[in-house]
């Protein structure tokens, strides 16, 4: 049986936090979506070899919101 996305995501969360012992973190919401996006966005173009139109569609985003979020991250 599988684990759910969410559960993995929410397991991963509760770890960085209690890895953090007490230091503060005032952008944890930036934190989060990069390291997300970042695998999430590789692992969609790998699976759609490279295409950025297909890549959107999959991700449920407008082409030009892909391509601005590949730029921001360095990723090509």
């Amino acid at each position: 049986m599988h684990t759910p996305l969410r559960e993995h995501v929410s397991q991963s969360i509760r770890r960085y936090l209690g890895d953090l012992d007490g230091c503060g973190v005032n952008n944890l919401h930036e934190v989060v979506l990069r390291e997300v996006e970042v695998p999430l966005f590789v692992e969609v173009l790998n699976h759609c070899e490279g295409n950025q139109s297909r890549a959107a569609d999959l991700l449920g985003i407008h082409r030009a919101t892909l391509r601005r979020k590949l730029r921001e991250y360095g990723i090509d």
